[in-house]
């Protein structure tokens, strides 16, 4: 496996900004651990804010990573979609002159389910529910090709580097558009089976494959109770401690009884990493660093970290001990993802 990466957000928007603080210095110093002490020589950036995504590469870049400039407008319709796309072009060619063999386009996420205008829905949730029906019928099909040979085009007019795509499994993409084939692959009880056959034609393909995403949250029985994408803090709670004034009398808490277990976390992502390194895929990014709103707690109720994706645990309140400057403390699976990918 070349590439060696761990998913960066900056602040993906769904439902809220993702990452409400964005500190350049705490940036830098996040991406030197993933550099030095993660053992990345790669790190995906993604994040709606192209000013954030800009100072969050250039740090990267400036480390010698590997950059994959990942830019996510998410619920909007495709018109509005394609000029965002166009404009971070414009600024990762800006970022890539100086540093030309280290960074990768990425056009778009996921965008069946997170675009607007693919498959029926004006909400996450209302395209999610109607998913399954929509994409049995192909009705994605068509739209998705359109859009992305759309956005590839628009890209290619102003930016000169390497183009992907982070693509789910069941979307029909025309890898002839792009340089670098990549995929969110989470292996899980409904996919564990094919998990490794699901690689092998776009391996038959000839071109670098990349496995956008994989990872694995925080609690026992996470890969078997069907919460692997959509996780297990409770909605009702997280959207009125938005509310404002409201939101100061109402705690986010965990939907129903789990167990944290870190080690469980640590040990499934070490395994799909040795699957996809002998599969022999190109790299993989492992998803996420950080989810600086899914803090942890000692309370099982109120541990959101415990439903998180993230290699290291944010606290609400304080520092860690690992590195005081910071707000948080890796987990189990830091040190795991750090030693397979140990030089």
């Amino acid at each position: 496996m070349r590439r060696k990466g761990v998913l960066y957000d900056v602040g993906r928007v769904l439902w809220g900004n993702w990452r409400p603080v964005f500190d350049p210095a705490v940036v830098r110093r996040e991406l030197q651990i993933i550099r030095d002490d993660l053992h990345c020589n790669a790190v995906k950036i993604c994040g709606r804010d192209l000013d954030r995504l800009a100072v969050a590469a250039e740090a990267a870049l400036a480390l010698d990573l590997e950059v994959w400039f990942s830019p996510e407008l998410w619920g909007r319709k495709p018109g509005a979609t394609l000029a965002y796309i166009a404009a971070a072009a414009e600024v990762a060619e800006r970022l890539r002159s100086a540093r030309p063999e280290h960074l990768v386009f990425s056009v778009a996420t996921e965008s069946t389910l997170f675009m607007r205008g693919i498959i029926a829905g004006r909400t996450f949730q209302r395209r999610l529910a109607n998913a399954s029906r929509e994409i049995r019928a192909g009705h994605h099909a068509a739209p998705l090709r359109a859009f992305l040979a759309r956005a590839t085009r628009d890209v290619r007019r102003v930016f000169g580097g390497p183009l992907t795509y982070a693509a789910l499994p069941f979307e029909p993409v025309d890898w002839d558009l792009f340089d670098i084939v990549g995929i969110d692959h989470y292996r899980e009880a409904g996919t564990e089976a094919r998990y490794r056959d699901k690689l092998q034609p776009l391996l038959a393909r000839g071109k670098p494959v990349v496995v956008t995403e994989l990872g694995m949250r925080t609690y026992e029985g996470a890969d078997r109770d069907g919460n692997l994408g959509t996780g297990i803090t409770d909605p009702a709670t997280s959207a009125l401690h938005l509310v404002p004034l409201v939101g100061r009398f109402v705690r986010p808490r965990i939907s129903g009884r789990h167990v944290r277990d870190e080690a469980f976390q640590a040990r499934r992502i070490v395994e799909d990493l040795t699957i996809l390194d002998a599969a022999g895929v190109d790299g993989a990014f492992v998803c996420t660093f950080a989810e600086p709103l899914s803090t942890h707690d000692p309370d099982p109720r109120y541990d959101l970290d415990m439903g998180a994706l993230s290699l290291v645990k944010t606290y609400a309140h304080g520092h860690g001990s690992t590195y005081p400057d910071l707000t948080w403390e890796p987990k189990e699976s830091f040190h795991a993802v750090a030693d397979f990918y140990r030089p």
